[in-house]
């Protein structure tokens, strides 16, 4: 995989698969990602988003930024969550930075303190 490489969501799986601990579980329909139990990451039907954990103090600010790689849908406005376009990420390490944030919010602080981020541009 090169640099120039646009995320696709096997990368989303890839990435999220490749971090301590977690591991995939359908629920809703969909595959959903787990650390230590608790989800970090959603992709729904059509694998053009995904959905990670952003609070919510974060989020507005997120969107008023970047509103054409970030959103809310209205039925998950009161949660602690944000979907991101795929076709709106710069690159790969864009993509893994937003999926170990999330991660790093649902992982246990055992899992934290040995932690070191996987490089974007293998597998």
């Amino acid at each position: 995989m090169t640099a120039g490489h646009r995320p696709g969501p096997d990368d989303v799986r890839r990435l999220a698969l490749a971090l301590p601990e977690s591991k995939e579980v359908e629920a809703w329909s969909m595959p959903t990602f787990r650390v230590a139990g608790k989800m970090f990451l959603t992709m729904p039907d059509d694998e053009s988003s995904f959905a990670v954990r952003c609070p919510k103090l974060e989020r507005g600010e997120l969107i008023a930024a970047e509103p054409e790689k970030f959103w809310v849908p209205p039925h998950e406005a009161g949660s602690n969550w944000v979907r991101a376009r795929l076709a709106a990420l710069e690159d790969m390490a864009e993509l893994r930075d937003i999926v170990v944030d999330s991660w790093k919010q649902a992982a246990p602080p055992r899992v934290l303190e040995t932690f070191t981020a996987p490089d974007p541009y293998e597998g």
